[in-house]
């Protein structure tokens, strides 16, 4: 495989960047946590339950600690709550009765969409303003932001 091209980051786009970056973090983590408290969730509860249910099945405690990079004792707090709040439910496997797993039970799709609906609006909004190609790039860097963020947070292989 040939070698990835590189390119130098000036110190001031580095910045820039990093700035941006860090206002957009900020203003993810602000936006999931209004969507949290209107589901009656904390922010962590919520995004636990975002990784947790693009799995394709239940899910161990365990996993779910890899999944959020949360300690099990942190996670065993998240799952008490969202089965209170009645987004899971906990299964004895049927391959291992000793073994727990945590389930997610259908989401009432009609009551999340409005609270993401600002979102895709404010997502089509910008997108409109770029052209197909452009939509690549900006896509192609996100992916790659991703791919190492999660590497870096989760310890996930960048390969992946």
């Amino acid at each position: 495989m040939a070698a990835e091209r590189r390119y130098p980051v000036p110190p001031e786009v580095l910045a820039r960047f990093g700035e941006i970056g860090r206002e957009s973090s900020t203003l993810a983590v602000l936006r999931h946590a209004q969507i949290a408290e209107r589901l009656g969730l904390s922010g962590t509860d919520h995004k636990a339950l975002d990784l947790a249910s693009r799995a394709d099945g239940p899910l161990t405690a365990g996993r779910i600690a890899q999944l959020t990079g949360l300690s099990t004792g942190a996670v065993t707090g998240v799952i008490d709550r969202l089965e209170r709040a009645g987004f899971v439910r906990r299964v004895r496997d049927t391959q291992d009765r000793r073994k727990v797993l945590v389930e997610i039970l259908p989401l009432d799709e009609d009551k999340l969409r409005p609270l993401f609906d600002s979102a895709l609006d404010v997502t089509r909004e910008v997108l409109e303003k770029f052209s197909p190609a452009e939509r690549e790039v900006v896509e192609r860097y996100e992916r790659e932001m991703l791919r190492l963020i999660r590497a870096d947070v989760l310890g996930e292989d960048e390969s992946a």
